[in-house]
């Protein structure tokens, strides 16, 4: 009857240890090399501006609608998965995830332009974050006070997709996905895990940050410029 019993526990403790929260040891999965990602999204942006070149008005619409869709699950998730565990310190710009150690910004920079996007790098990382994400988008909304409650019924308002946060001292992605809305970003919180992904209201400065300002990317004109190989300007 122990025996037993001992064995449900083992059961239960492992069913139920599936469902916990795993984004703080993703950085051990065994990936696949980060330089075959870049490379496979480079061969998908070639292959929708083919495509773009040849197409009229309403067919580019759709494979900008398709292009869009592609970038926020690949970012969200296999550029994520390989970063998760990258530690994070102050002064870090790695180019390759769980390998060095990087800031908040340069996160979020290095991601985009690994993703394809034309951007500089090193001189946005460098800057406050609005002033980077007001050149991704015109989608910008700044909330100053407002709670993290307040802040996850905006987004829960908001139609699903990929947003850059900048916070009083601090910047990440957040995702809304269906009734889930999380905050992804270089912890200097918890500096030896470093990337990972949280709740909008845990204990992380996108819930102790009195100011934010959110910007949607991904956007049509984002998109546009993906798929045409556009840069931006510093």
């Amino acid at each position: 009857m122990q025996l037993r019993f001992i064995s449900l526990f083992v059961l239960c403790f492992l069913f139920f240890g599936c469902f916990q929260d795993k984004s703080k040891l993703r950085g051990n999965l065994k990936l696949p090399p980060y330089e075959d990602l870049i490379a496979e999204v480079e061969s998908q942006r070639l292959a929708f501006q083919k495509e773009y070149a040849n197409a009229d008005e309403a067919t580019q619409n759709t494979i900008e609608e398709k292009a869009q869709s592609y970038l926020l699950k690949k970012i969200t998730h296999d550029f994520f998965d390989q970063w998760y565990g990258t530690e994070w310190d102050f002064n870090g710009t790695t180019r390759t995830p769980r390998i060095g150690k990087i800031a908040c910004g340069y996160f979020i920079t290095t991601v985009l332009l690994d993703a394809g996007f034309k951007i500089p790098r090193v001189k946005w990382a460098q800057q406050a974050s609005e002033y980077y994400i007001t050149r991704m988008t015109s989608e910008v909304k700044r909330f100053s006070g407002k709670t993290p409650e307040y802040m996850k019924g905006y987004f829960m308002d908001q139609p699903d997709g990929l947003f850059v946060a900048g916070l009083d001292s601090h910047v990440g992605f957040v995702y809304k996905s269906g009734k889930k809305v999380t905050f992804t970003h270089a912890s200097y919180y918890d500096p030896e895990v470093g990337v990972q992904t949280e709740e909008l209201d845990g204990d992380n400065p996108f819930a102790k940050s009195a100011y934010r300002v959110v910007g949607r990317i991904l956007t049509k004109e984002m998109i546009r410029k993906w798929i045409l190989d556009e840069s931006w300007s510093v």
